[in-house]
């Protein structure tokens, strides 16, 4: 195999797969990347056994092959290597040759039949969608998926496909985000996937920019392809908690606020929140909220804010960072908290959309 390509040609794809190249790796070959030149084409694949990326660029071939080579080594020379130089990369018995201007680097290789590498996913269904809507979908409920949670289901997000929706799911046990686009000029069959926290990180990172992309949905995998570059996630086997059940469907005392006021006086009194709960209080009364925050150090911080509000006077305790997330991902200056009574969640809402909402969950102060 040879190939030679300008360097910012070859860094591209590279800088685009590195991300699932993690740096401690039980199998030796997921630390390289699987180079495969054919018809002046360059698909660069790098995985973890989770997630998968391809990406292409066009190349001059003057002999077809593939090859793996480490992955963060060739980044790093293609990085290093001066501006507008062209690398040739070759395989050279048991090692790649990567040359460029005088500089000439011999790296170890595996061979291409033991790298890993999904190829047909058997789509169930498959639609496109702007990148902008899907961009919003993860931005709106990513914050929400648990962490290394025993209930393995939740380090994830869910996504659901209706009739004519796709919508995104997250949860961990404490408070939940549920955002939804329309697909209106598709009709898409009812099904339920949970993809992994990696996968929606891995896929975060690919969607800045304007365009269509195109997703395909199988029952282990789940693949989206856009801008040249191919993703591949495994999906998380098992059964994502009944959400519709957790979203209050009317609360009665209804509180609305202006959302930079509300956000920046919560901010101020969790300076002084406990640090490892995070608790402060909020006494809701028709004259406006008092936000109230202590700890151990018998520390207080509390504020005012003047909101509209109709309903019972409420105390409620909150984690200041579960409302804090809800709040920076509304998008309208104005913000609306539906609230039943001081020991049920609180949904948090856009006040000029429905197509987002929030839920957190009290805690006992």
């Amino acid at each position: 195999m040879k190939f030679t390509a300008p360097r910012e040609i070859l860094l591209k794809p590279l800088q685009s797969t590195i991300g699932v190249v993690e740096r401690r790796q039980t199998m030796p070959i997921l630390a390289n990347v699987l180079l495969v030149a054919r018809n002046d084409q360059l698909l660069v694949t790098a995985t973890d056994l989770e997630v998968e990326l391809v990406a292409s660029a066009d190349v001059e071939v003057e002999s077809e092959g593939e090859i793996t080579v480490p992955a963060r080594k060739l980044l790093d020379i293609c990085r290093a290597l001066p501006e507008g130089v062209t690398i040739s990369v070759a395989v050279k018995g048991d090692r790649v040759q990567v040359q460029a201007g005088r500089s000439r680097f011999n790296l170890s290789s595996l061979p291409a039949g033991e790298f890993p590498t999904v190829e047909d996913i058997q789509a169930s269904q498959s639609f496109h969608l702007p990148r902008e809507a899907v961009e919003r979908l993860l931005d709106k409920t990513h914050f929400a998926m648990a962490q290394q949670d025993v209930r393995y289901y939740l380090n994830g997000m869910l996504l659901e496909t209706g009739e004519h929706y796709l919508r995104a799911v997250a949860t961990d046990g404490h408070r939940l985000a549920l955002c939804e686009v329309e697909v209106s000029d598709q009709k898409l069959p009812a099904q339920q996937v949970i993809v992994p926290r990696k996968g929606v990180i891995e896929l975060q990172r690919l969607l800045d920019g304007s365009g269509e992309l195109t997703i395909e949905i199988g029952s282990n995998h789940i693949r989206v392809q856009v801008d040249g570059i191919r993703f591949t996630s495994k999906l998380i086997d098992g059964r994502f908690p009944e959400y519709e059940r957790v979203i209050p469907r009317d609360p009665g005392n209804v509180l609305k606020a202006d959302r930079d006021t509300l956000r920046h006086a919560l901010q101020r009194a969790a300076i002084l929140s406990n640090e490892k709960y995070r608790g402060i209080r909020l006494e809701i009364r028709d004259s406006g909220v008092v936000i109230q925050a202590h700890n151990p150090e018998q520390e207080e911080a509390e504020e005012e804010v003047e909101v509209e509000y109709s309903g019972e006077d409420i105390e409620i305790g909150f984690n200041v960072n579960y409302l804090l997330d809800a709040l920076s991902a509304v998008e309208s200056e104005a913000v609306k908290l539906g609230l039943t009574d001081s020991n049920s969640s609180c949904l948090v809402t856009d006040l000029d959309r429905d197509d987002s909402k929030f839920v957190v969950m009290p805690m006992r102060l």
